[in-house]
């Protein structure tokens, strides 16, 4: 099969097509041809050498996908040969052929082209793992979304407005804040212009918020300490911004905050089916019925996948980049 491999750490120019054998299933696994594979920072800090990729996990660039079942592995009870789906993958997802455990695997929502629904599962996932069920968002509350014109910032703007939530977010630029803000947040902030933190009181009346989507970190911290209500969330899904700042404490015990966190691709294999079918339980039929959808900023061939690394690394999309790999 054709595939995309990292040939040495380093810039885009070190992914490379490449021939690979098939997957060989395990028991509990099926085989998808792929249609399309979403393109995430995983992959990028990934080729760069600073995500290291767990010893059971495929080398491949890849964590998400979308596509029909071709094989299934004896102990499947779910999924037939046939069935057109979107999955989770431990790696492998730049390639004619991806294995997939059984519990990461979801039907294509209706309604859905394979480009879109090639963008729910790693992105999704996330999103709904950290800002739902770590952070608890809640209807009425008030939520600050870093990275609003992301990926991840695209689908929780829209997932927190499905949930009834008070939406803010950041983005890099006056154009993107504007589209950020017809997504659903009732106000985005250039965060290159702007101090997000004093725009952020001015707009709340110093009350600040109760969740915290943050894929910024180091030199944000304390700036989101002060921003969070009593008994607020501060969940952290990314450290752009670095690993490290300081904090003071006694503001986390006065307010009572919960500071969490958590990256998706080392969790077992069983905790990442427990949140993939809590978020099917839940937004499934706000995909289905039109209510919320990905938004794809340009899909690249699977040999472009380097000039794809080179666009989002270039933050200056809205959304996400996809790969198309074989048409199904």
């Amino acid at each position: 099969m054709k595939a995309v491999e990292i040939k040495a750490f380093g810039g885009p120019e070190m992914l490379e097509l490449c021939q690979r054998p098939r997957p060989i299933l395990s028991p509990g696994q099926i085989l998808i041809k792929v249609a399309y594979a979403g393109v995430n920072r995983p992959d990028l800090l990934q080729r760069k050498g600073n995500y290291p990729v767990p010893e059971d996990a495929n080398d491949l660039p890849g964590l998400e996908v979308s596509g029909e079942v071709i094989k299934t592995g004896n102990a499947v009870k779910n999924w037939r040969i046939g069935d057109r789906v979107c999955a989770l993958c431990h790696g492998g997802g730049y390639s004619e052929y991806v294995a997939v455990d059984e519990g990461h695997v979801m039907p294509v929502p209706a309604g859905f082209d394979m480009a879109q629904a090639a963008c729910l599962p790693e992105t999704y996932i996330t999103v709904w793992g950290n800002l739902f069920m770590r952070g608890h968002l809640k209807k009425a509350e008030r939520v600050l979304i870093h990275g609003g014109a992301s990926g991840i910032g695209t689908t929780a703007i829209q997932l927190a407005r499905q949930a009834g939530a008070e939406i803010y977010a950041t983005a890099g630029d006056d154009a993107r804040c504007r589209y950020v803000e017809k997504l659903g947040a009732r106000a985005c902030f250039n965060y290159k212009s702007e101090d997000f933190e004093k725009r952020l009181a001015a707009e709340t009346d110093g009350e600040g918020v109760d969740v915290i989507l943050d894929m910024v970190a180091g030199g944000y911290l304390e700036a989101h300490i002060r921003a969070l209500r009593a008994d607020g969330r501060l969940v952290i899904i990314a450290v752009q911004g670095g690993i490290k700042d300081t904090l003071a404490l006694n503001n986390v015990m006065r307010k009572r905050l919960t500071i969490t966190g958590s990256t998706l691709r080392p969790q077992s294999s069983a905790a990442k089916s427990v949140i993939i079918q809590d978020m099917q339980n839940h937004i499934w039929d706000w995909l289905e019925t039109g209510k919320v959808k990905p938004v794809i900023q340009e899909v690249f061939a699977l040999k472009d996948a380097a000039k794809a690394h080179t666009a989002l690394e270039a933050g200056q999309h809205i959304g996400k980049f996809v790969l198309h790999v074989t048409d199904v």
